[in-house]
């Protein structure tokens, strides 16, 4: 199993930060940014390989490839998304559809999350499930959260941002395990999805495997402090998140 990184998006939001950096590479703690705290994390739980999924901006990343392989211990494959700035993060996971058959802990590259997260994960393996979701089950959830409904027996039913928050169980914080066995049909989900529709979510393709009859699995992290980081606001947040850890 390898990390893979998605940070190829152009977070607009972020500006002026993100005039010459991908949102991931925007400072958090210090010079700290969301990538390395995701990479620290990897590395943390025995992670020797990350795959990094870039496009806006992508030369940053490239720039600081082998700072970051010898920060963390780790090997750093980049992948190119060629759409990434005209196309929805659908396409950007389907890019790394080669490193999923091999197994990953997924991260988004604009998710501040303490490495319970990714330990909450690995715990929760071994009874037969091939895609784990992370899912914040105590936040209060309104309109823009990606939101999803669990059956307690059938896994998720539902994953969009497009439904009333109070039917909601919990919300996906953007951190996926996906066992290698599950590679290929998520690989061909998300194939489906963006050719549907180019600026739909990654979190539709698995909306797509729902709808086949795949079970996804989800994992509770517990009351802890995260935060999607948008716009400013979250940035703040963000910041005072992760000088906590």
């Amino acid at each position: 199993m390898i990390g893979l990184v998605l940070a190829a998006g152009a977070g607009r939001r972020l500006r002026p930060y993100t005039d010459t950096l991908p949102k991931a590479l925007v400072p958090v703690d210090g010079e700290t940014t969301v990538l390395d705290l995701t990479l620290a994390n990897f590395a943390e739980v025995g992670l020797t390989e990350v795959a990094i999924v870039v496009g806006y901006r992508k030369e940053a990343v490239y720039a600081r490839q082998a700072a970051l392989e010898e920060k963390y211990g780790l090997k750093l494959t980049l992948i190119d998304n060629d759409k990434a700035e005209e196309w929805n993060n659908a396409y950007s996971l389907w890019c790394a559809r080669e490193v999923l058959g091999r197994g990953v802990i997924l991260a988004n590259g604009d998710t501040v999350h303490p490495i319970s997260v990714e330990k909450t994960l690995l715990d929760a393996r071994g009874k037969g499930q091939k895609i784990i979701l992370a899912l914040d089950t105590v936040k209060n959830l309104a309109d823009e959260e990606m939101k999803v409904i669990v059956d307690p027996e059938k896994g998720v039913q539902r994953i969009t941002k497009l439904m009333d928050p109070a039917t909601a169980t919990g919300e996906y914080i953007g951190v996926t395990l996906i066992e290698a066995e599950a590679g290929a049909e998520l690989a061909d989900a998300l194939k489906v999805t963006f050719e549907k529709d180019p600026d739909l979510y990654y979190e539709d393709g698995y909306q797509e495997l729902v709808n086949r009859g795949f079970k996804i699995d989800v994992a509770p992290i517990g009351d802890i402090k995260w935060v999607e980081i948008d716009n400013h606001d979250d940035l703040a947040k963000g910041r005072e998140i992760a000088c906590q850890y």
